[in-house]
């Protein structure tokens, strides 16, 4: 019988899986049958923007939190596919920090090159996953919203690509309640023109807080508060920029800090994170796990150590992304297909525990990324997956942390060189701030003048 391999969801780890069997297949290797299943309608994940919050058109929980205008916060060079280049796609070299439709027209381009969409079941959500002791199967219940139909079938394996930047974590604080104003998540934040003219407070101090806050700079609010739990971010803010201690409760339009100051907010925008949150997993397959750089009963990141047929994928927080998870992807499949084997259990936990031990010794931002870094490497050594330098990556990630802190507002106008073909990034015809079109057309557009349209 075939083996039967399920892939959950068809954003860049889905993706990376499909395109890691094709590239065996291409190579003459005889692959599994794959079946990804997708609950939107478009593949991409995260960098599938829709304008909806909430619920979807099905009624299923939103899956993405990409928002209007959303340009990379890290340098383009640092993510790049080492099999499919920027140059390749796009045919010309381009600006570091791209807005999200380019990337995601990236993201497109190689698996339309690796001809994957055919594997893809769309409108498709996965409503169970067990397995059974007996056959050694796992059963996967899912729901097609094109046939409206719900039915159960038998896999060898699954993989869990479904991300872990969906399901937001959602703190209260006294007043919200009675709050005058607009209270949202960072996953239901959309446009950040709904916010013009407004005073607005960020509740967080990581990226979807340097973002959003820089967005609704941008584009026109009248002032921005952010407050932090343990330290400020400590960027050279706009002068309408403040930060504070974090916030106590709130009272009509005012709000309190623990430094006992208070200020008028007309919205409150919980950049607070997000739950690794997994309903359709039967209990002894969850991972449970906080944001983290190595979350525990993982062998080598990706495996279930209590069973391996189990493949997770970007569990990990994230300094590197698009690349880990092929890196993931390419030993997960080699592992399918019998090319790498697995130590028992005990040497698995071992392993991971030892990680662990490590992840706990780091002390700042430049030791996180060269551990994820070494941890690709590990990974990489192991398959044909094309190596790529990733001492240099790791002095990109340093320089963008020293651009960021020099100029926060313009760090996304700085051109780093791609470590794949060595391409020096051409800095974009309009700076960022004043480019208010994200779209991809106007992007590659030479014309400043074309790139720059009303808003408002």
């Amino acid at each position: 019988m075939t083996t039967r391999i399920a892939i959950i969801g068809a954003g860049p780890c889905g993706l990376a899986q499909l395109r890691a069997f094709q590239s065996a297949a291409a190579r003459g290797a005889q692959i599994p049958e794959l079946v990804c299943y997708e609950k939107q309608s478009d593949w991409g994940g995260m960098w599938n923007y829709t304008w909806r919050t909430g619920l979807d058109e099905h009624g299923e929980p939103v899956h993405g939190s990409m928002y209007r205008y959303l340009w990379s916060n890290g340098p383009k060079e640092c993510l790049e596919f080492a099999d499919y280049t920027f140059d390749e796609h796009f045919g010309r070299p381009m600006g570091s920090y791209p807005p999200r439709e380019v990337l995601w027209d990236y993201i497109r381009g190689r698996v339309e090159k690796a001809g994957v969409r055919k594997y893809i079941q769309f409108n498709t959500a996965v409503r169970g996953v067990s397995f059974d002791e007996a056959s050694g199967q796992f059963d996967v219940t899912v729901h097609s919203y094109d046939h409206d139909l719900t039915r159960t079938e038998r896999f060898d394996y699954v993989v869990v690509a479904s991300g872990h930047f969906s399901t937001p974590n959602v703190p209260c604080f006294e007043g919200f309640e009675s709050f005058a104003g607009r209270v949202l998540h960072a996953h239901d934040f959309r446009d950040a023109l709904e916010f013009k003219g407004k005073d607005v407070l960020i509740v967080g101090a990581s990226y979807s807080a340097e973002d959003i806050g820089s967005q609704c700079y941008k584009y026109g609010a009248r002032s921005i508060t952010s407050c932090y739990r343990t330290a400020p971010m400590g960027y050279k803010w706009p002068e309408n920029w403040e930060e504070k201690p974090l916030l106590t409760h709130v009272k009509g339009s005012t709000a309190f800090f623990a430094d006992g100051t208070s200020k008028h907010v007309d919205a409150i925008v919980l950049c607070t994170g997000y739950k690794h949150h997994f309903p359709f997993l039967a209990e002894n397959l969850r991972l449970k796990t906080d944001n983290r750089l190595w979350p525990l009963n993982l062998y080598k990141g990706v495996f279930w150590e209590d069973n391996p047929k189990l493949v997770y994928l970007g569990m990990q927080d994230q300094w590197y992304s698009f690349n880990m998870f092929d890196a993931q992807a390419w030993y997960a499949r080699d592992v399918i297909l019998g090319r790498i084997a697995l130590p028992d259990q005990a040497s698995m936990n071992a392993e991971d525990l030892a990680w662990r031990e490590e992840e706990l010794t780091l002390k700042n931002a430049q030791e996180m990324f060269e551990f994820q870094g070494k941890y690709i490497q590990t990974l990489i050594d192991a398959t044909d997956y094309p190596s790529f330098d990733i001492a240099a990556v790791n002095q990109t990630f340093l320089d963008w942390k020293h651009d960021k802190y020099e100029d926060i507002m313009g760090y996304r106008n700085k051109c780093h060189r791609s470590l794949m073909t060595g391409t020096l990034a051409t800095p974009h015809h309009t700076s960022w701030l004043e480019a208010l079109d994200d779209s991809l057309e106007a992007y590659l557009s030479d014309s400043p003048q074309t790139a720059i349209k009303a808003v408002g």
